[in-house]
């Protein structure tokens, strides 16, 4: 019998993806600051922040294995947060309109007691060139406040791009799922 499995997010799109791979698990929510550190390069802040999810929870919950992940989007290597509000997801698709922009996307797996395992994956968004009526057009119809970039490329957002490059297609969503397979194979899961 498997340890408990908690994802340590409240995030709907980690839920959603963590679920194909047909392992019960619960959700619990970290309490982890999230400020970036001064000059904390995105990668890095993305490490930090998925490995802090993922203790904090396990040191609560002692016996299970936590998984916690965190994206952090970079253009011209300075990261971009979740919009929040209209005017500025707006203010982002505009200032990648036309351009790359790098996406890390880090998983932790941690257990009380355990070394944490890492994984990190690296994905390109390249951005058509928008004009500003179908990026208010698009924001509308998706409201994308609650997500890095200001887009679901599950959903609509996937036209706005001329191209995506990754090892996972899933980690743009937010949880890396052929990682998060082979870390929890390490962690002794049974998966097909």
């Amino acid at each position: 019998m498997s340890p408990p499995l908690i994802l340590g997010s409240t995030s709907a799109y980690r839920r959603g993806l963590l679920d194909r791979l047909r392992l019960p698990f619960t959700c619990e929510r970290p309490e982890v600051d999230e400020t970036p550190g001064d000059r904390e390069a995105p990668d890095a802040l993305a490490i930090r922040l998925a490995q802090a999810k993922a203790e904090e929870v396990a040191a609560r919950i002692p016996g299970a294995w936590v998984i916690g992940s965190d994206q952090v989007a970079a253009l011209d290597g300075r990261p971009l947060g979740k919009p929040g509000g209209r005017d500025a997801a707006i203010a982002q698709l505009t200032a990648m309109s036309g351009r790359s922009v790098i996406f890390h996307t880090a998983l932790a797996l941690a257990r009380a007691g355990q070394p944490t395992l890492q994984a990190q994956d690296r994905t390109e968004v390249v951005f058509r060139t928008l004009q500003a009526d179908e990026i208010a057009r698009y924001v509308d119809a998706e409201q994308p406040f609650d997500c890095a970039g200001s887009f679901k490329c599950e959903g609509l957002g996937i036209v706005l791009f001329e191209a995506i490059r990754s090892d996972d297609p899933t980690a743009l969503v937010g949880l890396p799922l052929i990682a998060t397979a082979r870390l929890l194979r390490t962690a002794g899961y049974t998966l097909p």
